[in-house]
């Protein structure tokens, strides 16, 4: 149904990138349940990659699909992403619900048409860890550039979301970032969990990771810590840190991949305690670990502080390897109730999030008219557009 009670008649949903499953594309697959009617645009898409999830749908990609680009090799794409994202023609729906963690926000929508964006994060890079970011690059012609590059960035992803309708955030930490970066209020809807995959089990003797293995998760932190401890860990997940990180691992440290939904399920249930080693604005390994009867030792900052009940549902640690350690030892999982855990983690399903979207968007069609003042593109922006376009003709 539509916000004000009609069926729309044209709605379309946009995410950033459909390469693999992750926290961002299973919030996607939800609102996908929401409109199964719904077109869908995403600047690339990868069947297989996301595992035929989106298959019968119609998907419209950008002009950046004739690379052919993949999970590990989208990023080098990273400057055209604006244009590609502005490039959609959505002129023909009455609603748009963008799902963005970078750029996603920032379709170019007409007048009449309600744009409302669920914001994971506004783009990390560019934003909260841009100096992290530019610190790994040595070359210093490399840094500047992409220096330059986040800062052009910045300026077209303020105006973007000036042209938002409506945001809603994954957590208050995020909300926090709205406000700082694009000056923009937002209202928190959790995002939905999966739970009923879950149920408590037998617990093993090992310890969990999953986590996408990139730098600014800080999987290395936890590598440090068990290779001290000498204590089983399995890593779930995969990513441009992987290779590093397997040669830092010692014996105990078991490095699974990327696992079907089943297997992280077993994964989970089985084990002592899930390790978070980042600041996730959200972290929906944290709810799904919960879910599945277990505690959660998390750094004590970002979404956990949301989703994990200190000394009920997990335990909080700050610092480096040595403390994680430290926590590890101290934390008795053995004391934790296995219902507590599923009940806190009920607090995040899929029938929440939907409620807490529909508000949004009624709440959106009810306020006041946008200008259109507020819906043009960056000029450098459509330039680049226009380039790609006489490009292809």
């Amino acid at each position: 149904m539509s916000a004000n009670g009609e069926r729309p008649t044209r709605v379309a949903l946009v995410h950033d990138f459909l390469l693999d499953l992750r926290g961002a594309e299973r919030v996607f697959l939800e609102l996908c349940a929401m409109w199964p009617d719904a077109d869908i645009y995403t600047a690339v898409y990868d069947e297989r990659g996301t595992e035929g999830r989106f298959s019968g749908r119609p998907v419209y990609t950008s002009f950046l699909q004739r690379l052919r680009p993949s999970a590990r090799t989208f990023r080098a794409l990273l400057p055209l992403y604006p244009a590609a994202i502005e490039s959609f023609d959505l002129s023909r729906y009455d609603l748009v619900v963008s799902s963005s963690s970078a750029w996603a926000h920032g379709v170019l929508c007409d007048p009449d048409t309600l744009h409302v964006s669920y914001c994971h994060n506004p783009f990390r890079y560019a934003w909260n860890d841009r100096e992290q970011t530019l610190a790994r690059w040595q070359n210093p012609l490399t840094r500047e550039l992409m220096r330059s590059t986040f800062h052009r960035w910045r300026q077209w992803d303020w105006i973007a979301a000036q042209r938002t309708d409506r945001y809603m955030a994954n957590s208050h930490t995020t909300q926090a970032r709205i406000r700082a970066y694009f000056g923009r209020e937002s209202t928190v809807v959790y995002p939905p969990v999966e739970t009923e995959r879950f149920a408590p089990g037998p617990v093993g003797s090992h310890y969990a990771i999953v986590s996408e293995l990139m730098p600014h998760k800080h999987i290395d932190v936890a590598i440090e810590a068990f290779n001290e401890l000498r204590l089983p860990l399995i890593v779930v997940g995969d990513g441009p840190e992987a290779y590093v990180l397997r040669r830092q691992a010692g014996p105990t440290i078991t490095f699974a991949g990327r696992l079907s939904d089943a297997t992280v399920a077993d994964v989970l249930q089985g084990a002592r305690a899930l390790i978070m080693t980042s600041v996730e604005e959200f972290g929906i390994a944290a709810v799904e670990t919960q879910a599945a009867g277990r505690p959660v030792i998390a750094r004590r900052a970002g979404g956990a502080l949301e989703t994990v009940i200190d000394g009920s549902t997990g335990c909080f640690w700050a610092g480096g390897a040595e403390e994680l350690a430290r926590a590890v030892v101290g934390f008795d999982d053995a004391a934790i109730d296995p219902r507590a855990c599923v009940r806190n983690a009920a607090r995040f399903d899929g029938a929440t999030f939907r409620a807490g979207v529909h508000a949004q968007i009624a709440a959106a069609s009810a306020g006041e008219v946008r200008r259109q003042a507020e819906r043009q593109p960056l000029i450098t922006s459509r330039l680049a557009r226009r380039a790609v376009r006489d490009a292809h003709r």
